[in-house]
């Protein structure tokens, strides 16, 4: 062989072992994170593949509709989980009390998501937004303001559903009635609220919109995204009709303002890639991913500026509540206690 053809073999050799290098390098640098969901993978997986795009980290994703929290527990530090995503904020206080996430400090997090919708220690961040709004039927009901207190008004007697007062997203509407009103009124409140349901409490927020569409009430409490869901609803289309059957109404938007509940996330107590962990959370509260996130589950961005979809957009302006949410959540326990001490469950009184 003769020296130039050596040194061109050499060469070759050596250009395929740094390339070699270089592509395992950039794999280590790209990495992973693994992701625990309450959120449904039709909601995440677009936001996982920009992500992906963007930074060449991999987003693998475990969903389940309940029991992450309990296997997090179980897997203490051994657990794989990086982030955990929730659909609504009582998780995120869950996620908190049972010890599996961990503060993050992060300048980007903190410019994107106000304060009142993010943990003041930083063990939980919101993502979306959703309003617990007034359905109320097209038809029958013509006035076009409300507030959470008139639901207890005597005028809407036996025309009012509601699910069960202890579903979180209620128990959530209730505390922070507490949180406004004091402990007393609150209780007052929701035992008039109890005199002018409909029927005893039961079913989803799809289901009082149904009852609504089916005459048996005029008046529904739900939260804003389900309408969205049911007016788009190709696989069961006769959602379609129940939801043109109602109109929302955002209450107390003259006043403080219209409850807000929140999708969110948390990082992992023993998140095993922080780093990259960390960077997935940064993206998600960003322009792009909270643009798709909010359009696809018809929900409110909670970083300011970033457009809402058509869809969320024609149901009309409103005023959220600016009470913070750690607020609200200190009220939870008493709120539940309240729900059985007026027997709200049970129903209206025969």
């Amino acid at each position: 062989m003769s020296f130039r053809l050596m040194c061109a073999t050499r060469y070759a050799i050596a250009l395929g072992i740094f390339a070699g290098i270089a592509t395992s390098s950039m794999a280590v640098q790209a990495g992973e994170v693994n992701v625990y969901s309450y959120r449904q993978p039709f909601l995440v997986a677009p936001l996982f593949k920009a992500f992906t795009k963007k930074t060449g980290i991999k987003v693998n994703t475990i969903f389940a509709k309940k029991g992450l929290i309990e296997r997090m527990q179980s897997e203490g530090a051994n657990s794989p989980a990086d982030v955990l995503l929730t659909s609504d904020f009582d998780r995120l206080l869950k996620a908190v009390t049972a010890g599996i996430s961990q503060p993050v400090n992060s300048q980007e997090l903190s410019k994107n998501i106000p304060e009142i919708y993010r943990d003041p220690k930083g063990n939980w961040f919101g993502l979306t937004r959703r309003s617990r709004v007034i359905y109320v039927s097209q038809e029958r009901v013509k006035q076009k303001t409300f507030t959470y207190e008139e639901l207890a008004d005597p005028k809407w007697r036996g025309r009012v559903c509601v699910r069960s007062g202890q579903h979180v997203y209620n128990i959530s509407l209730f505390a922070s009635m507490i949180a406004h009103k004091g402990e007393a009124e609150a209780k007052k409140w929701l035992s008039g609220l109890k005199a002018n349901l409909a029927r005893k409490p039961s079913g989803n927020d799809r289901g009082q919109i149904k009852a609504v569409f089916s005459g048996e009430c005029d008046i529904a409490v739900g939260n804003t995204y389900y309408l969205g869901k049911m007016v788009t609803n190709e696989k069961k289309p006769v959602q379609k009709e129940w939801a043109k059957s109602v109109r929302i109404i955002f209450p107390n938007t003259q006043g403080r303002g219209s409850h807000i509940n929140l999708s969110g996330m948390v990082l992992a107590k023993s998140a095993p890639h922080k780093s990259e962990a960390i960077k997935l959370m940064e993206f998600l509260s960003g322009d792009k991913a909270q643009k798709i996130y909010a359009e696809i589950n018809f929900e409110y961005p909670v970083k300011p500026g970033v457009e809402w979809s058509n869809l969320v957009r024609s149901w009309g302006e409103f005023k959220a509540d600016t009470i913070p949410l750690v607020t609200i959540a200190a009220h939870r326990k008493r709120a539940s206690e309240l729900v059985d001490e007026v027997g709200f469950d049970s129903g209206p009184s025969s």
